[in-house]
């Protein structure tokens, strides 16, 4: 038996209200250009628009003239979708609160998460969105998820509840000194002063 290996997320289809609404949430509030449409091919009375999130994947949304936005909280029965999340800058991260409330939308403000920042509210259709934005970037010929590996097996290693910058700072230095070789025998952390 083999595994059927993901290569990452090639995209993600939300259920959205009409047209307009969908575009106006995706492309007018997020930023995302809407780059594609064509009819749902599964259901002629829908249409599929593509909205490309900047990471080179794409957020689909299936609209119907008929649905209309309801902020009603959907279902977070187990099997459903909790949340999706979207990164930004920190420098665009910085500015979210701003820009949420000078559009009237309510959010959770700042959420501290150790490794990042969030901030959480819902699209019209009461689908919970996350802005997050990472505290760290890591070393080249990294990841973000080899760092959270590395900094999870340190976090675990030493008792600690969850995730801080102080593990991200540790695991990025101990990636660095596996993959980058010195002539010094002992790169240990020194005072020269």
């Amino acid at each position: 038996m083999r595994k059927l290996q993901s290569q990452g997320v090639h995209h993600i289809t939300i259920v959205g209200a009409n047209r307009q609404t969908s575009i106006d949430f995706w492309e007018g509030v997020l930023g995302m250009p809407f780059v594609f449409e064509q009819p749902n091919l599964d259901n002629a009375s829908e249409s599929h628009l593509y909205f490309d999130p900047g990471d080179g994947r794409l957020i689909t949304v299936f609209t119907n003239e008929e649905r209309v936005p309801d902020p009603a909280r959907v279902s977070t029965e187990p099997g459903a979708v909790h949340h999706v999340a979207f990164a930004l800058s920190q420098s665009t991260f910085r500015q979210a609160v701003e820009r949420l409330d000078e559009r009237g939308i309510e959010h959770s403000g700042v959420k501290d998460r150790g490794f990042m920042d969030s901030i959480y509210f819902s699209d019209p259709l009461g689908l919970l969105i996350e802005l997050a934005s990472y505290r760290f970037e890591p070393p080249p010929g990294y990841t973000h998820p080899e760092v959270l590996l590395e900094a999870h097996r340190l976090r675990v290693a030493r008792g600690d509840y969850n995730i801080a910058e102080v593990h991200l700072a540790d695991a990025i230095e101990a990636l660095v000194l596996r993959s980058r070789e010195s002539l010094s025998d002992d790169r240990s952390a020194r005072d020269p002063y």
